[in-house]
Order: C-alpha cells, then sequence, then structure tokens
C-alpha cells in the first residue's frame, strides 16, 4: 500500500501564498503522476495540477499563472500558491497513480486532504 501525507494548508488573505506538500510513503514500487485536486463546499472536486513522472505538467486554467506545481525525486509533491483568491477555498487533496510493491498494476491513492481558506 501507498499513504500520502499532505501538509501546508492554512488560513491567508487574498493576495498572500501558501505552500502544501505532500509526501508518498510505504511499499512504493513506482510512482507515476502525482497531482492536486480541490473541492469547495458543494462543488464536485476538481483537478488542480498534476506532474508526470517524466516532469510534463498540467495546470486548471484556473490557476495558471498563479499556482506552481513540483516533485523531488523522493516521491514529494508541492503545490506553490501565490496571489490567492477567495475563491480558491477548499480542501485540497493530494492524488499519485503509483505501483505498490505487492501489485501488478498501479493504481490511484489519496492523501486526507488539507484546508485552504482564503479570507477577503
Amino acid at each position: 500500500q501507498v499513504q500520502l501525507a499532505e501538509s501546508g494548508g492554512g488560513l491567508v488573505q487574498a493576495g498572500g501564498s501558501l505552500t502544501l506538500s505532500c509526501g508518498a510513503s510505504g511499499n512504493i514500487f513506482s510512482v507515476n503522476t502525482m497531482a492536486w485536486y480541490r473541492q469547495a463546499p458543494g462543488k464536485q472536486r476538481e483537478l488542480v495540477a498534476f506532474i508526470t513522472g517524466g516532469g510534463a505538467i498540467t495546470y486548471a486554467d484556473s490557476v495558471k499563472g498563479r499556482f506552481t506545481i513540483s516533485r523531488n525525486t523522493r516521491n514529494t509533491v508541492y503545490l506553490q500558491m501565490s496571489n490567492l483568491k477567495p475563491e480558491d477555498t477548499a480542501v485540497y487533496y493530494c492524488n499519485c497513480n503509483a505501483r505498490s510493491g505487492g501489485s501488478s498494476w498501479p493504481r490511484d491513492y489519496w492523501g486526507q486532504g488539507t484546508q485552504v481558506t482564503v479570507s477577503s
């Protein structure tokens, strides 16, 4: 199994910055894509950004130019968020597509989520 542990959420004023981090641990054979999703109250969970094992990156249009996703070689993914807006308020979830040591195929894993609140 693979576990994801997120940190870095909190309360920030509009225009401020936060950095989220998420580390993958456990019986990991390989990690493919790592991503951040978010879910605001009353809304569906949406993709914020993802990064492939080869470093290709995709952002949601709503965060382009403000958020930066990155990952290190130790299976930790970061989300640097700047110029935050009240509409960025949501629970942010870390996601990875990974193969555990006891499996033949990769699957998606999710973190518990971390709250980001942006006040106006």
